[in-house]
């Protein structure tokens, strides 16, 4: 292919010789973006809810306290004090073949642990490790919202007759959601940014392609300012839903 020049010097025939590549990496990104917010809400959820557990009368308060509440708080402090990129590498390197290896695999072993390894390790670690680190951030998000809410609301559906879980479904929870969507609209920008750091694992995603390309043509501006674009559109289409959201349920509140 001839060199297709742009501004002089932008090579705009090296972006479309790889495009195939840019496109999947693109959609890998999203794909990783889109599950690891749905894993990490829920998993965060559930954190928030054991820093919040309470009892008034043993042994229902310790237990609360040593089995969910001390537990959730190290896990949030410790995902939320390391590097996300450091946590990669530990779950992939580390952690994950504790659990999927070939001879020694704590859930799978065998040919399909090898086939996993060979084929899905970088895709599996990714989101792991996406997720529990997501995880302590929306954890934190969910915990405040939920505080948000006035006392006397839970105390009035519980006098209704409703157990504490359903107080949390359909009082607490649908008010602080509105609240908590701006900090949760964040948190998933911020995860969508942070999928390149996978890459560094083998992840095929658009770091990796962009990698890949500058180390074939030992250029740099093309690709790495192609998806910094890409990125950019991305970030800018989901602050748009999150915008439109948030209209809707302001105009539901109002109406």
């Amino acid at each position: 292919m001839e060199p297709i020049v742009w501004f002089g010097w932008f090579r705009v025939d090296i972006l479309l010789e790889y495009k195939s590549l840019f496109i999947e990496g693109a959609w890998m990104t999203l794909r990783m973006t889109v599950l690891c917010v749905l894993l990490g809400a829920s998993w965060g959820l559930c954190l928030a809810l054991a820093r919040l557990a309470n009892a008034r009368h043993a042994p229902w308060s310790w237990m609360a306290r040593f089995f969910l509440r001390w537990p959730s708080t190290v896990y949030v402090s410790f995902f939320r004090g390391t590097p996300l990129f450091v946590q990669i590498l530990l779950i992939h390197f580390a952690v994950m073949p504790l659990f999927i290896h070939p001879a020694t695999g704590l859930i799978v072993t065998g040919d399909l642990a090898r086939t996993l390894k060979q084929e899905h390790g970088a895709l599996i670690s990714g989101i792991v490790a996406l997720t529990l680190n997501s995880a302590a951030y929306i954890s934190e998000v969910f915990r405040a919202g939920i505080q948000s809410i006035a006392r006397g609301q839970v105390d009035a559906g519980r006098s209704l007759g409703f157990t504490h879980a359903q107080v949390m479904r359909y009082v607490v929870l649908p008010q602080a959601f509105r609240r908590m969507l701006p900090p949760l609209g964040n948190n998933a920008i911020a995860l969508l940014k942070d999928t390149s750091l996978v890459s560094a694992i083998g992840l095929a995603e658009l770091a990796y392609a962009a990698r890949t390309v500058a180390g074939a043509y030992a250029r740099y501006w093309e690709p790495y300012l192609a998806i910094s674009v890409v990125y950019w559109f991305m970030t800018l289409a989901l602050t748009t839903l999150l915008r439109r959201l948030e209209y809707r349920l302001a105009r539901s509140d109002r109406g």
